[in-house]
């Protein structure tokens, strides 16, 4: 039920959820299934957020966990709606244009009203708060939203930026939450497998640096910095030519900007290579190659940018990668039998139709983090603290990409990468999606969770998104009926919707001694409120 905003100024509803990820799909669903007005804002066009952008390969059950267990509620159903579509009970791996028509289809069957193309004004005065409520929130387009309780369900954290809340974007030092993994990083994981020369001119540090490395020092390692893992496209592309776009050069290419491919091929190594994991015969390229579509360090300014700046960014990968793939194909020094593989792909063309076969979405993997007064830290992944007030299961190793490509001993190497395995799953604390109760009482974030830069990288799938998404709207459900603050909400009652909705809210102990909630060393009490 998609509202023309131009027939309206002021929208006033019990719950407005302001982002249209999975965190906001689920939100959205879950208001309107208990009989509350909502109100879903999509910054674009497309509902969904990576479900719908290339990331059709999920990470279900995959490196040895069994975390399809703790996958309850509307996250459930979506990947049972989506094996519908294939004659499957469940599936982890889609097309996105199939998402997105079981999306468009389980929106219009709840009636749920979805504002498309509305995005906040980037000014103070676009959140309107009386002490530490929000009121009232401002569209680019003049139009303006009320609302007894807000959720904010974008990656980015973006409303909750202009409301107020303390946020951080980079990497914490170790020592700001004690733990191992933060900050810069000795890397080996996904390291170079042949060294390359950084220099324009080879052995000449005074000639400058050839494009995709940082002219910066490594730091200490473990100290903190503003740096994020990489961003890139999950691109689908498919070997169908009677469904394929293909490669095309682009007008701005610039061969130069892709000798670091040369010298690393000249030097032994072997580049990727697509590799179908979607239906019909298409990818979903990941990019976690020691060299591939991963642009470190181009992106540090996406979290806390503008509009404008985060619009120049994925210009700026866009144009890269297109003509990465074109290099691939066309370029001597890339080996003919790999040009030859490359060349047997391209673009989906039933992909992304809006967009030329390109996801409309950088693979944002990091956004804003709330600063609350509880933080989802390392100690949760190793067990060591456990929340009591539990509204879904974190399952995932604490996972990042490289932050930077930068130059040290002489040679091209990259830092920041950890694939934690030495991890359990655990609770995600209620308290993390709640701000600090001086700084705004009614409003929720499910998906820019209050979380350390370690912390973060197990809770930021696409389907603990969905989780939190529908747990914050429980949440702001429980909020209305008892006219509380977010922060004062009677976490038992909340439990019992939770349960009542399908939601999972403790690790099955069918997994083992070891990945049990029980083997934690301390425990949470739950506030009292």
């Amino acid at each position: 039920m998609d509202r023309i905003s131009e027939m309206c100024s002021m929208i006033e509803r019990n719950i407005c959820v302001y982002g249209a990820s999975p965190a906001g799909l689920t939100a959205a669903l879950q208001a309107k299934a208990a009989g509350k007005s909502v109100t879903l804002i999509a910054q674009g066009q497309h509902i969904g957020g990576m479900l719908v952008e290339g990331l059709g390969s999920q990470d279900i059950n995959n490196n040895g966990t069994q975390n399809q267990l703790v996958i309850g509620g509307l996250s459930r159903e979506f990947y049972q709606r989506v094996g519908a579509k294939y004659g499957e009970a469940f599936t982890s791996k889609f097309e996105c244009h199939v998402a997105e028509e079981v999306i468009e289809e389980w929106i219009a069957e709840a009636g749920i009203e979805v504002f498309r193309n509305e995005r906040l004004a980037e000014r103070d005065s676009a959140v309107l708060k009386e002490g530490s409520c929000i009121r009232e929130i401002e569209m680019e387009s003049g139009n303006r939203f009320r609302a007894t309780v807000f959720i904010d369900a974008t990656i980015e954290g973006d409303l909750m930026k202009w409301a107020g809340i303390s946020f951080t974007t980079g990497r914490e030092g170790n020592a700001t939450y004690g733990e191992s993994l933060n900050g810069i990083r000795e890397s080996s994981y996904r390291q170079f497998e042949v060294d390359v020369d950084p220099y324009t001119i080879p052995g000449n540090s005074s000639s400058g640096l050839i494009a995709t490395v940082q002219d910066e020092p490594k730091g200490k390692p473990g100290d903190g910095d503003n740096n994020i893992m990489g961003f890139c496209f999950r691109q689908c592309l498919t070997q169908d030519p009677a469904n394929q776009l293909p490669f095309r050069k682009p007008v701005n290419y610039d061969p130069a900007n892709y000798e670091i491919y040369r010298r690393y091929l000249a030097a032994g190594g072997r580049l990727f290579t697509p590799v179908i994991k979607l239906p019909k015969g298409k990818t979903d390229l990941g990019s976690w190659h020691d060299l591939s579509g991963n642009l470190y360090g181009y992106n540090h300014g996406w979290p806390d940018g503008s509009y404008a700046e985060r619009q120049a960014i994925y210009d700026d990968h866009k144009d890269f990668i297109e003509g990465l793939y074109w290099f691939l194909c066309h370029d001597p020094a890339v080996p003919s039998e790999l040009q030859a593989e490359w060349s047997t792909w391209g673009l989906a063309a039933d992909e992304f139709i809006d967009n030329q076969g390109w996801p409309r979405s950088l693979y944002i993997r990091t956004g804003r983090r709330m600063i609350s007064d509880y933080v989802i830290t390392e100690a949760h992944t190793k067990g060591k603290v456990v929340a009591e007030d539990a509204i879904g299961v974190a399952w995932w190793p604490p996972d990042a990409h490289h932050a930077r490509r930068i130059v040290e001993n002489g040679v091209v190497r990259n830092e920041g990468f950890f694939f934690e395995h030495d991890y359990v799953p655990f609770p995600i604390s209620y308290r993390a999606m709640i701000p600090k109760r001086s700084q705004c009482t009614n409003l929720l974030v499910p998906a820019a969770l209050s979380s350390s830069y370690v912390g973060y990288g197990s809770v930021r799938l696409e389907w603990t998104q969905m989780v939190c998404g529908q747990s914050a709207a429980l949440a702001a459900v429980e909020a209305l009926k008892t006219r509380a603050d977010v922060q004062s909400i009677d976490y038992a009652k909340l439990r019992n919707r939770l349960l009542d909705a399908g939601q999972i809210l403790e690790v099955p102990a069918t997994t083992g001694a070891k990945l049990g909630i029980q083997d934690a060393s301390v425990k949470e009490p739950v506030p009292e409120t």
